[in-house]
């Protein structure tokens, strides 16, 4: 294959070599190609072969024992007579008899539901009937086929508004109405098992769980069904990507509201849970018990500090009244002292004046001199005594009293 010359107005650098071509042997493969080479071998149209696969289908399966399931009947006249080339809108699981199982169906359930419609729809059937034309029978047929391919199935699960639990509003008892909700929600988990809602004896751990893991919910939904379809045409290549370009920003916005309206549901459920409820009451009353605990223990420490403060100031006032009272006292005591004193020194003056200074008045000034000194040595119990001493003694008797006292002091008197 050689590339086109480029035109003069374009500059091409190289960066790098081609690779060196590979020949590779390519065969086509899988049910939607054998399919095609089935009909083209057989030179059949696409509807002589879904003709003749539905005949032999209902040959194969006329007398099986399981198509006796209980499935539901198709009875809705507008699902009969539905457009096949808009069976898109069509409930593919209603059109299999499937409305009770749904996303629940297992592939042996879809496979005898299937088996059961291509008896009863069988177009040459509904002819001899004079029943419905062959546009319900095709619809039967993609309903088929997009059960049976996981891919297609999750695609049309992702859009199924059937199958959808709508949260419950007005009075209601709580369990009962949001089990069905969340175990519905629960099929678009990537992440299995998902854990239940439980009940009011749930454990506080496993509530948060559960609401954590919903807060967090990983969801498959990817909303390609809805997608519009990409023309086949190739031709106008821009068209196709303007197309593609759409279906990709229709999917993100379905999947920004999905991801809206679950976390509303799950804040809605969250709020009426009566076991968060009693939670944060238990919260409640918990913080109330363990405030009123520091209340207490603050008033306690605070009376403590008042007994306390009180105890030191009434201990303090009892010292200062105590130390009051010694120091009036000792205050009394040495005014009660120096009165002595006085009281001593002039009894001894006047002992000695009463005796006429010893019958020396001409001394008198020099003993006056002597006695001052005297008294001036003399401490306080001495003095005393020898006031007791001299008090009504005879003036010999005083002048002994003082002479001998004067010899004790060891002091040098003048006239003693």
């Amino acid at each position: 294959m050689s590339l086109p010359a480029l035109s003069s107005d374009i500059t091409f650098n190289a960066v790098s070599k081609f690779s060196e071509p590979v020949v590779a042997a390519v065969e086509p493969v899988g049910q939607y190609f054998l399919a095609h080479a089935t009909r083209t071998l057989q030179d059949r149209t696409w509807s002589e072969y879904e003709r003749i696969k539905a005949e032999k289908a209902s040959e194969e399966q006329s007398d099986d024992a399981d198509d006796s399931d209980d499935f539901d009947e198709v009875t809705d006249e507008d699902l009969l007579k539905h457009d096949p080339r808009d069976w898109k809108t069509c409930d593919l699981y209603a059109v299999l008899g499937l409305n009770r199982l749904r996303y629940r169906a297992t592939s042996d359930q879809i496979d005898r539901a299937y088996r059961k419609q291509v008896l009863t729809f069988h177009p040459d059937k509904q002819g001899e009937k004079g029943g419905f034309q062959d546009g319900f029978f095709k619809i039967i047929q993609k309903a088929y086929e997009t059960l049976t391919d996981p891919t297609k199935r999750r695609q049309f699960e992702s859009v199924d508004e059937a199958a959808e639990v709508k949260p419950p509003s007005g009075k209601y008892e709580f369990f009962e109405a949001w089990v069905p909700v969340f175990s519905s929600e629960a099929r678009f988990s990537t992440k299995q098992p998902v854990p239940e809602l439980g009940d009011k004896e749930s454990s506080r751990e496993q509530v948060e769980d559960f609401y954590k893991f919903w807060n967090n919910f990983d969801s498959w939904r990817s909303f390609e069904f809805l997608d519009e379809d990409v023309p086949d045409d190739t031709s106008n290549r821009d068209h196709k990507r303007y197309i593609e370009k759409k279906n990709n920003n229709a999917r993100r916005k379905r999947k920004t509201e999905d991801n809206k309206r679950l976390s509303d549901l799950v804040k809605k459920a969250h709020s009426e849970d009566p076991r968060i409820k009693a939670f944060k009451q238990a919260e409640k009353e918990e913080k109330a018990r363990k405030k009123w605990e520091r209340e207490a223990g603050a008033r306690q420490a605070a009376e403590e500090a008042k007994a306390k403060a009180e105890a030191e100031a009434k201990a303090k006032a009892d010292a200062d009244a105590k130390a009051h009272i010694e120091k009036a006292e000792h205050k009394k005591s040495k005014e009660a002292i120096k009165s002595a004193k006085k009281k001593s020194k002039r009894g001894i003056r006047n002992a000695v004046k009463e005796s006429k200074y010893f019958g020396d008045d001409g001394k008198a000034a020099l003993i006056d001199a002597d006695i001052e000194t005297l008294l001036g040595y003399y401490e306080f119990d001495e003095l005393v005594s020898v006031a007791e001493k001299v008090e009504g003694a005879s003036p010999e008797e005083v002048k002994n009293v003082l002479q001998e006292s004067a010899k004790k002091s060891g002091k040098t008197f003048v006239y003693f």
